[in-house]
């Protein structure tokens, strides 16, 4: 299973929705429903379209749906990710297709960990992180929520270092597309 350049249409659809969510992000740290409802629905309409020409390309949209929700829906659970973050993905999902979503999440979860370190380095705060991911796997092994003992381990909370997810998934969907575009010129 290897990634593919989305069709043309889609990319713009995808490089839209996921641009407007990082300024949303960056500057309100929301992504509005509006903008995750319709690229999601927007997404599997482009998909369902395209299946005509591209077999498959409209279950693949719904699997894409189905998996990034999940997924991340698992970590706003966690409150490790906020709900918009899982929405957007949600919508990516069903923009590029789940095999395209995969490679896509792979990316901006290694962005998003470079990002991350840069950022508790230039607050000063990698010590405190790294007592913080012990903290979280103790908790873990107990089965209790990590959020639950320190208030800075909650997304939600004004005490936790925030990075705008939204923004981390704009550039990892940058970074995608240049992957693909240069996988496929080889």
């Amino acid at each position: 299973m290897e990634p593919s350049l989305p069709p043309r249409g889609v990319e713009l659809v995808l490089l839209l929705v996921v641009m407007t969510a990082a300024l949303y992000d960056v500057r309100y740290r929301r992504i509005p429903n509006w903008l995750t409802a319709g690229g999601a629905g927007l997404g599997l309409a482009l998909n369902a379209f395209l299946s005509q020409a591209r077999a498959g390309m409209f279950k693949a949209s719904l699997i894409g749906f189905g998996v990034a929700f999940a997924v991340y829906f698992a970590l706003y659970a966690l409150r490790a990710m906020g709900g918009g973050d899982a929405k957007l993905m949600a919508a990516v999902g069903a923009i590029v297709g789940w095999p395209n979503w995969l490679f896509l999440f792979l990316v901006t979860s290694i962005l998003g960990g470079i990002m991350g370190i840069i950022l508790v380095v230039l607050r000063k705060r990698l010590k405190t992180t790294l007592l913080n991911v012990g903290f979280i796997l103790n908790e873990m092994k107990s089965g209790r929520p990590a959020y639950a003992g320190k208030a800075e381990l909650d997304v939600r909370s004004p005490k936790a270092v925030g990075l705008p997810h939204g923004a981390v998934i704009a550039i990892g969907t940058l970074f995608f597309l240049a992957l693909v575009r240069h996988l496929a010129n080889q």
